[in-house]
């Protein structure tokens, strides 16, 4: 497996974005210069982050998420 990391990446299973392999590898985001652990995706090209909001779901049982814009820079947290 590569060390490169796609352009756009979500946690969703039902996402086309989505890749478990890479996800069990560990995939950690810097937006801004600052840690975050609650990313649900991420989109490096078009700048932006979508976070959950706490702990409320939307009325299909989802993270209730808001995106934000920024400097985003993912990276593998654990090597091959």
């Amino acid at each position: 497996m590569t060390d490169t990391l796609p352009d756009r990446l979500s946690t969703n299973p039902k996402s086309p974005h989505y890749d478990e392999a890479l996800l069990q590898r560990g995939v950690g985001i810097k937006f801004d210069g600052q840690e975050k652990t609650n990313v649900e995706e991420y989109c490096v090209s078009e700048g932006w982050i979508r976070v959950a909001v706490g702990k409320t779901m939307d009325r299909h049982g989802n993270p209730l998420t808001v995106k934000l814009k920024g400097k985003v820079e993912p990276y593998l947290e654990k090597k091959a």
